[in-house]
């Protein structure tokens, strides 16, 4: 099925870039403890450490979704027989697909595109027709206004919608996850 086709490869790509933030968190450190270790240290590389780390992870987040390896506790579906299973299953892919639209409905009122548009991108205009200061306020040290780093959320939010919807598809269609097998002589 296309749909899921499409989350297989959105969450390729998200993977992709998760990795090529991890090797920039990586490199950004790196350099920080260069600097820093010969007294020139360079205060913006903190901050860029820490908004690449935090894209990897809501990046990375939503792929685990797509492959259903989010951290979790297999104890009680693992006892399950098939058609329990299937329920339990169904009960986890529409809560993730409930938290999905609480993200996406959080983020449109968060960047109120529709405003922006409507105020013709005058930033000054939709602060002062919002009180929302979101596409105003810089960073600390890279001079920045914050939103290009929040960015990721909406990314985030429909990625993980595009995930779930897919995992909810192939549960409706009998495709629950085999049980975890376990090695009972430990």
């Amino acid at each position: 099925m296309i749909l899921h086709r499409l989350s297989a490869g959105w969450a390729r790509v998200e993977m992709v870039a998760a990795a090529i933030l991890a090797a920039t968190v990586s490199l950004l450190i790196l350099f920080n403890v260069a600097t820093r270790a010969m007294r020139q240290a360079v205060f913006w590389v903190d901050e860029a450490a820490i908004y690449a780390m935090v894209a990897m992870t809501f990046l990375a987040a939503s792929a685990s979704i797509e492959r259903r390896e989010a951290i979790s506790i297999t104890l009680i579906v693992d006892m399950l027989g098939p058609r329990a299973s299937r329920f339990f299953w169904l009960f986890v892919d529409l809560v993730t697909l409930g938290a999905a639209a609480l993200v996406v409905w959080t983020c449109w009122i968060w960047f109120d595109p529709l405003t922006l548009i409507a105020v013709d991108f005058d930033l000054r205009a939709f602060r002062r027709e919002t009180f929302n200061f979101i596409y105003a306020e810089p960073t600390s040290t890279l001079g920045m206004p914050k939103f290009w780093f929040w960015l990721v959320m909406p990314v985030f939010a429909l990625g993980l919608t595009l995930h779930a919807v897919s995992n909810l598809v192939k549960t409706l269609a009998g495709r629950v996850p085999a049980p975890v097998a376990r090695d009972d002589a430990s």
